[in-house]
């Protein structure tokens, strides 16, 4: 029998999009109807070309069934904005003091212009969210963070008050749960109310891990300025366990700003994430590919 006259040789760039497609079909499969938590910072959040893919990822996992929740930070533009209006920051252990006016401060742009730029660069994307902070519906209960530094001569440990900076004490996804319902994504800032009335400055990764943990969220994804975790020899650890994470930090292999990022990950995990990922921002749709890609794109933890 004679080929249709229609018929011609397959273009590759068709085909290979057709085996994106077919790799991606159980992973679309499993996570429908799941809830994946998105830190969303660093450089990812200051390029225009980057941050219009994340609001496409986004909306892309909205639209085949997955619940993203939103939280993001801002540090480089509440320093930024310190700076314009004269507020000298200081920092212990590489933390902001967060005295009454920096923490002013730090709401005003958290909460206000970098959540609504989020939100609006969503709706350009098609989807839907609604800007939120921890302070809304009483989503998230702040506590004073305590935390202590040790004289480096007399190996002498000391208290010290770094204003108001909180972590989560408690959460309470209400509100979420009925914003997710209707089909909106909740883009929320790390600002939030303790018991005592003040209004605290959490840091972006707690506050993602902490509401993660208790959505039972299916992923936490932590997008950062760097590949994930290294081993010793440059290349991509991939999949660690709560223990590989202990003895990498106690090794040497995980040091500085990752050692609080995959200690955020060991506590979603345990708390009930199914697996938190560290991820980089740096690459246009990262998400996409740790999502519906057999390889993955950075470094998963998860139980053993």
């Amino acid at each position: 029998m004679n080929a249709p006259a229609h018929a011609h040789a397959p273009d590759p760039a068709m085909l290979a999009k057709t085996e994106t497609l077919i790799e991606a079909l159980p992973y679309l499969q499993r996570y429908a109807g799941k809830t994946f938590v998105v830190k969303y910072g660093g450089h990812a959040m200051g390029d225009a070309e980057l941050a219009h893919d994340f609001a496409e990822d986004i909306v892309l996992m909205k639209a085949v069934g997955i619940n993203p929740v939103v939280v993001h930070g801002g540090g480089p533009q509440i320093g930024g904005m310190l700076k314009r209006l004269g507020i000298e920051s200081r920092f212990v252990d590489g933390l902001r003091v967060t005295d009454a006016a920096t923490a002013e401060v730090a709401e005003m742009v958290l909460a206000g212009s970098i959540n609504k730029d989020i939100v609006a660069s969503i709706a350009r994307a098609g989807g839907k969210a609604a800007g939120i902070c921890g302070k809304d519906s009483g989503l998230v209960t702040a506590r004073k963070v305590e935390r202590t530094t040790r004289d480096p001569g007399s190996a002498i440990e000391a208290a010290v008050d770094l204003g108001f900076v909180g972590e989560p004490a408690a959460v309470d996804t209400t509100l979420l749960d009925v914003l997710t319902a209707a089909g909106i994504v909740p883009v929320i800032a790390p600002i939030a109310t303790a018991a005592d009335g003040h209004t605290y400055n959490i840091n972006a990764d707690t506050m993602a891990g902490a509401i993660a943990a208790a959505l039972g969220a299916a992923r936490l994804f932590l997008l950062t300025d760097v590949a994930g975790v290294l081993a010793k020899d440059g290349s991509l650890m991939s999949d660690l366990t709560p223990g590989d994470v202990a003895g990498l930090i106690a090794d040497g292999t995980i040091s500085g700003g990752m050692i609080p990022k995959l200690e955020t990950c060991v506590t979603a995990v345990e708390g009930g994430v199914d697996a938190a990922v560290i991820l980089d921002g740096r690459i246009g749709h990262a998400m996409l590919l740790e999502i519906f890609t057999r390889k993955g794109a950075g470094t998963l933890v998860r139980h053993a």
